[in-house]
């Protein structure tokens, strides 16, 4: 395998106002830039500031656009279910012509229900939704006709080479790899209920192993694999945010583990959290020991859900750069040209 990509990824969560928060999104973005990692990621997540900052991921990432010259700029994900497919293929036409083909288009089926029902739809038709909206999608990239003869202006390019499918389910893992896009996989997920110690990384290898099992010949395989990572310089202070940050999102830690998290030690809160949280030694080694790690093309890296302060999230950008990525088999593009 290629060297693997380096990605920055944020759901836009700073403790902040939307103005800010979006302020500081951008000032992260620049900094992945700057210690040469190769993409940025925003997600979306409709109605609730909580869980995601933005609705509205095209809009950051045509700003992100014009503040950057080289990363990737990456959906993750649009919600397709919730969107109107022919729009959602125009917006990330004009922003990849605006970035010099710089888009790359993650897509998946999920969202809150109440996003689907103040949307005026069942969260329960959400897969066949997506399936027929990602064929309408896919044509429109391609430049077939979606009404009346006319297609997509402007056109798409190679837009519909950079689709990703975002999932947890081994029939969307096998999609993807069935209809040629890469494999997005998060950074924590429910385990089957028959498996409940279930590693992350164990679990996912299976969801790689179905994807490449349809891909077809010839076709590269991309599989973006996320995971929390907080980097600092000394463990006291890795222990203080991850206890500060993830007692704040108690309510996962509980679905995770099916424990209440009041009874549970810092060290156990990363650990249901699928976190790495710790100087550049302690997170090499964690990341070291991850299968599915081992196997991405695509290293996606986010704060969520330690959510540490700004300045706190800019020097573990510039740490997991120095100090972290190239012992996971990065080489920093300038440097892997030479």
């Amino acid at each position: 395998m290629s060297r693997p990509q380096l990605g920055f990824f944020t759901r836009v969560l700073d403790d902040a106002p939307p103005a800010e928060r979006y302020r500081l999104a951008l000032e992260q973005v620049r900094a992945a830039e700057a210690a040469g990692f190769d993409a940025v990621a925003v997600a979306q997540h409709h109605l609730d500031g909580r869980e995601g900052g933005l609705p509205s991921p095209l809009v950051l990432l045509a700003h992100a656009a014009a503040l950057t010259s080289r990363v990737r700029l990456t959906t993750g994900v649009v919600t397709l279910a919730l969107e109107d497919p022919v729009r959602v293929a125009e917006d990330a036409a004009v922003l990849d012509h605006l970035s010099r083909g710089r888009v790359e288009l993650g897509l998946a089926s999920g969202g809150s229900p109440g996003a689907f029902a103040a949307l005026g739809l069942d969260v329960a038709d959400r897969h066949a939704v997506f399936a027929a909206k990602l064929d309408r999608l896919e044509a429109a990239l391609r430049g077939e006709p979606v009404a009346e003869g006319r297609a997509l202006y402007p056109p798409a390019g190679t837009l519909a080479e950079r689709v990703w499918i975002g999932t947890f389910s081994e029939p969307w893992a096998v999609e993807a790899g069935r209809r040629g896009h890469g494999l997005m996989l998060s950074r924590t997920q429910p385990r089957p209920a028959e498996e409940p110690g279930l590693a992350l990384g164990s679990l996912q290898d299976r969801l790689v192993d179905a994807y490449l099992e349809h891909l077809p010949a010839g076709v590269e395989p991309r599989i973006s694999v996320a995971r929390t990572v907080v980097v600092t310089n000394d463990e006291r202070r890795a222990a203080e945010l991850a206890e500060t940050g993830l007692r704040r999102v108690a309510p996962l830690v509980e679905r995770m583990t099916g424990r209440p998290a009041v009874g549970l030690s810092t060290a156990e809160l990363v650990a249901a959290t699928d976190s790495h949280v710790g100087t550049p030694a302690t997170v090499t080694a964690g990341l070291l020991a991850d299968p599915a790690v081992a196997r991405a093309t695509h290293l996606s890296f986010q704060v969520h859900s330690v959510d540490p302060p700004h300045r706190e999230v800019l020097r573990s950008v510039e740490l997991l750069a120095r100090e972290v990525a190239p012992a996971l088999g990065w080489i920093p593009a300038a440097l892997a040209t030479v």
